[in-house]
Order: structure tokens, then C-alpha cells, then sequence
């Protein structure tokens, strides 16, 4: 597999890649929804970055459970969730929104959850990296 372009042809191949996976059903969440999302309380955000990215910076309200580690905590029971990331697990039905550094794991994140029955689930494509430079 080649590598991606880097600069600005990097960027172009980036949104371009983003459009192909939203034509083929991947679900995802812009900027402005994930904004609107946090601000009225409808989705639970999840860093699914390493625990050290996400101590260096992360979305303020989103519980980080490293992509590693996603399949066996969305299978735990609610109690030993709980216990582990100090928060309630979420339910089948409500809307997760996950992301990473730039996209890739949160995608991945996303397509785990979702196979797992958590139709809700969508990868904000914009990842840190967007949110870092328009909201940090």
C-alpha cells in the first residue's frame, strides 16, 4: 500500500477519502453535529486513542478506552464497566460518537461497535487533530 501524500495534496487525499467512506455507508459526524451533540447532551464521545495521547489532550467529557481494549469493554457487564472507567456503559440503543488522532481507529471503533449492536455509533472524522487546531 502506498502512503498517503503529505501537505496539501495529504489534506485533498484525506477529504477525498472521508467522501468515499460517507458514499459507502460509513457513519460519521462533522464538526458543527458534534458540537451540537455535546451541547444538548444527545451522544457519549469515547477517545479511543492510546491513554498517553489522551492525557497529553483530549475532548473535554470523552472517556478514553484505547481501541485495543473497545470489543472487550463494550462485552463487559455494566457493573465491571463501571468499576473499570468510572462510568456507566453504554446502551445498545444511544448514540457513540468515537475518534482518534486523525481518523483511522475511530473509524475502526465505530465498525467494531456497530458489530456488536451499537447502531448509534459514528466516527467524528475530523478527529483531534480538527478539533485541536479549531477549538484548542
Amino acid at each position: 500500500m502506498l502512503p498517503a501524500p503529505r501537505g496539501r495534496a495529504g489534506a485533498r487525499f484525506l477529504k477525498l477519502t472521508f467522501a468515499v467512506r460517507t458514499m459507502a455507508g460509513e457513519p460519521t459526524v462533522s464538526l458543527p453535529e458534534l458540537r451540537s451533540l455535546l451541547a444538548s447532551g444527545r451522544a457519549r464521545l469515547f477517545d479511543v486513542r492510546s491513554r498517553e495521547e489522551a492525557a497529553a489532550g483530549t475532548i473535554p467529557g470523552a472517556l478514553n478506552i484505547p481501541v485495543s481494549e473497545l470489543e472487550s469493554a463494550l462485552q463487559m457487564e455494566p457493573a465491571a464497566f463501571k468499576g473499570l472507567y468510572s462510568a456507566e456503559k453504554p446502551k445498545l440503543e444511544d448514540n457513540l460518537i468515537f475518534f482518534c488522532q486523525m481518523g483511522k481507529r475511530g473509524l475502526q471503533a465505530t465498525q467494531l461497535a456497530q458489530s456488536l449492536g451499537y447502531k448509534g455509533a459514528r466516527n467524528y472524522e475530523g478527529a483531534y487533530r480538527e478539533w485541536l487546531q479549531k477549538e484548542g
